[in-house]
């Protein structure tokens, strides 16, 4: 296994008419991202974010329009697919209808003239790791989706890769089964120790399974970090908004200076919430922000009786004058 490295990654696409060519907005800008060996990574966003378009410049099957991408201390923009030493589990199965599960597990490794026995054997050591040593004898119309997906899964890491890269392989499945699976794959990942890039939309996803998650929005990583860290340490409002579910109120908020002390307030209400003295270096006397709201601390200010045991606390950050972010507990 090793790290990848994204170093001022850009990618533009260029439409070709009759009467001109013209240029669009970069699809990806400026994306510069390290992920260490062995650590599994989400590329978390609304659809069109950028996100796959990444993740398929990484394996090759995008050029890039700037920027440089490395696995491990190689440099890979100019590498064809196969030499990128990649597994890509794709949202779409694209197993071979006429061949068995065993022959799709063992196609790449045929493809690059790997010994028969060395072919059985890691067939025979993947099968079980993916939970699909009793289907290998069957065709795969014969297999629900949560079993092609595994056999999808097992046939780009059979190849041994240095970088596991999935594309939203839990997309085509219903709920129970994206549960299962996800259980699956970070089993998975955890006994093979393989440095992973995984594409999803879904939040849940996100957050459960990875070691670090990539908040990418227009294009633009909007904050990289730990699950924790996203969800309790938003750099924006964007970020703030897309992580939760249900997602948080955000409340226009003044800081107004009485005696020595800060305090949020709020138009037509008397409320008045203490700033944190962390943040007095911050705010200033009339420092408008946004606050937001998780739901948790909502319902426990609704039922006090009922207060969680933990809550997330409250966010607010900057809205003009200042780039920095600050924090409120309501709960």
């Amino acid at each position: 296994m090793a790290g990848l490295t994204l170093s001022h990654l850009y990618k533009r696409y260029e439409n070709s008419g009759k009467k001109k060519k013209t240029v669009n907005d970069f699809a990806v800008k400026d994306l510069n991202l390290e992920c260490e060996q062995g650590e599994f990574v989400a590329f978390l966003g609304p659809s069109g974010c950028g996100k796959t378009t990444t993740l398929r410049m990484i394996a090759g099957l995008e050029d890039i329009t700037d920027g440089d991408i490395y696995i491990g201390d190689r440099r890979v923009n100019d590498l064809h697919p196969k030499d990128r030493h990649i597994g890509l589990a794709f949202e779409d199965y694209a197993m071979y209808p006429p061949l068995t599960v065993y022959d799709n597990v063992a196609f790449n490794l045929r493809a690059k003239g790997v010994d028969k026995a060395e072919i059985d054997r890691r067939v025979r050591e993947i099968a079980p790791l993916m939970q699909i040593d009793d289907l290998l004898d069957k065709m795969p119309v014969k297999l629900s989706g949560g079993q092609k997906q595994r056999v999808n899964i097992a046939r780009a890491i059979i190849r041994e890769p240095e970088l596991l890269l999935m594309d939203e392989p839990l997309s085509h499945l219903d709920g129970k089964a994206r549960q299962a699976m996800r259980t699956e794959i970070k089993r998975m990942i955890h006994k093979i120790k393989c440095t992973t890039v995984y594409v999803t939309h879904d939040q849940l996803e996100a957050m459960s399974l990875a070691d670090k998650i990539a908040v990418i929005n227009f294009g633009v990583l909007q904050q990289y970090g730990t699950p924790a860290e996203v969800y309790d340490d938003p750099v924006n409002e964007f970020v703030a908004s897309f992580i939760g579910d249900p997602p948080m109120n955000i409340l226009e908020t003044t800081t107004v200076k009485i005696d020595n002390d800060f305090f949020f307030t709020f138009q037509d209400s008397d409320l008045k919430i203490a700033v944190p003295k962390r943040y007095y270096s911050v705010v200033s006397d009339g420092f408008r922000c946004k606050m937001g709201v998780p739901w948790t601390c909502w319902w426990a200010a609704r039922t006090p009786r009922a207060r969680p045991r933990r809550s997330p606390p409250s966010r607010t950050w900057a809205t003009s004058g200042a780039s920095a972010s600050a924090w409120a507990s309501l709960c």
